[in-house]
Order: structure tokens, then C-alpha cells, then sequence
């Protein structure tokens, strides 16, 4: 399975919470964090298949337009991220979420020291 790793970055925290919600009720991907910009511009990070990424960034992006003043700023989405990045940019699983990425994958990730 090829990890992926997806941002949708929005104006207004709002905004980014709707998104954040639709994004794991649509899709089988686990939230890793959002980063807040400054200016009112904050990014969510989600992780998992390259397709679940896809579908979760879309229903992201069509929620933003139920906030009201919320806008969609940008999106991407990563197929396999350089092992490298996960280590300087905060998109890695964490202790904190490791029990939902048990729940979306099913099985348990390797003890990385």
C-alpha cells in the first residue's frame, strides 16, 4: 500500500475543522496534525492510500463551502513522501494518533526505534 500525504490549507480555523471532519468521515485516512500559518491560514495533514487521500482531500475541499467566510486557500497531496520528509516536516504519525491509524489500516505499524 502506497502512503500518501494530504493538506488542504484553509482562511479560518472553522473552516479547517469542517474540513478535518469530512476529510475522516470520508475516507479511510488518519489526521496527523494542521499547522496554523498565521493570517487566519491553518493546514490539515492527513495520511494513508493515495486513493483515500484523494477522496478525503475532495470531500475536504466541498465542506469548506458549508462555513460561512471559509475559504480554501490550497491542496496537495503527496503519493509516497520521501522517508526523509517525515522526519523534518511535521507529517509523521505520532503516539497521539497511532490508535486511529490501527483503526484505518488494521494492522499495527512496526516499533521504529
Amino acid at each position: 500500500m502506497a502512503i500518501a500525504v494530504g493538506m488542504i490549507e484553509t482562511l479560518g480555523f472553522p473552516a479547517i475543522v469542517e474540513a478535518s471532519d469530512s476529510m475522516v468521515k470520508a475516507a479511510r485516512v488518519t489526521l496527523v496534525g494542521y499547522e496554523k500559518i498565521g493570517s487566519a491560514r491553518v493546514t490539515v495533514i492527513v495520511r494513508g492510500d493515495v486513493s483515500e487521500v484523494q477522496a478525503s482531500v475532495a470531500a475536504g475541499v466541498e465542506s469548506v463551502k458549508r462555513v460561512k467566510g471559509g475559504e480554501v486557500l490550497s491542496t496537495h497531496i503527496i503519493a509516497r513522501p520521501h522517508e526523509n520528509l517525515e522526519y523534518v516536516l511535521p507529517i509523521r504519525y505520532t503516539e497521539a494518533v497511532e490508535q486511529f491509524r490501527e483503526q484505518v489500516t488494521g494492522i499495527r505499524p512496526l516499533n521504529r526505534p
